[in-house]
């Protein structure tokens, strides 16, 4: 396992504010006290400066669903590096499937934002993964090797430190059809290896990658059993705080 294991949820398109700032509040106290693991929450936009309030005395990170790669300027619609940094969020998921799939964002799209975020000094978490058809087809590797080697193109080594990967089969994305322990652990050491040709070895195995795809209470533990399983991206039992709070202690 690479470092401090991580879970993270990211809330989507849910939740008011005030719906937002009561799950924030049962996550912070849900995280109470761990020190061996972190715990990240991603609101939607409008809900992050008052989650980020709630938090700020608990262990808890926030961070965006989604964000541009200029300081400022004319693109509707978006949200820009500093505008996060001004309300303390400091990680932000970029290329999540539904942002590829749904919204059209492809690769140069999806390496355009993690470069600019970089250089902004916001920690991005990279989401990869094939589809069910690529997956029948056994296209698994390939898809995630281009993914990560487009994703990452001009990713310097000493800004690798600020990076996750995250590791989420789109077939397996709210469907209830989640990956097997097996599953995951084959495409996450595929990652590892993919990331120390990139890089080198060390770094590789520094770089902390996550799974993400209809995680539940009933299958973190064994999902977070595996080595190369450094944590997990939860969708919709992020949140529920009692299914949330049960994956935050995993064991």
């Amino acid at each position: 396992m690479a470092g401090t294991p991580l879970i993270a949820g990211n809330w989507k398109m849910h939740l008011t504010r005030a719906e937002s700032v009561e799950l924030a509040r049962a996550v912070a106290a849900a995280s109470t006290g761990l020190t061996d693991r972190e715990v990240m929450i991603a609101p939607a936009f409008l809900s992050l400066a008052a989650v980020k309030e709630v938090v700020a005395d608990s262990p808890v990170r926030v961070a965006a669903q989604n964000v541009a790669w200029e300081k400022q300027g004319a693109f509707t619609g978006e949200i820009s590096p500093p505008m996060l940094q001004d309300i303390g969020v400091d990680m932000v998921i970029l290329g999540h499937s539904e942002r590829r799939h749904v919204f059209g964002e492809d690769d140069a799209m999806v390496n355009r934002r993690l470069t600019g975020t970089l250089q902004f000094g916001l920690s991005p978490i990279l989401c990869i993964g094939e589809t069910l058809e690529e997956r029948e087809q056994e296209k698994t590797f390939t898809v995630i090797e281009e993914q990560l080697r487009q994703g990452l193109k001009d990713v310097q080594s000493d800004q690798m430190k600020q990076v996750v990967v995250a590791y989420e089969p789109v077939w397996a994305i709210g469907t209830g059809r989640t990956a097997t322990k097996e599953q995951a652990q084959e495409v996450h050491a595929f990652i590892r290896t993919a990331l120390a040709d990139l890089y080198e070895k060390t770094l590789a195995d520094a770089v902390r990658i996550l799974y993400g795809g209809s995680v539940k209470p009933e299958n973190i533990d064994s999902l977070m059993a595996q080595p190369d399983v450094d944590g997990a991206l939860v969708g919709g039992a992020a949140l529920q705080a009692e299914s949330f709070a049960r994956i935050i202690n995993f064991t």
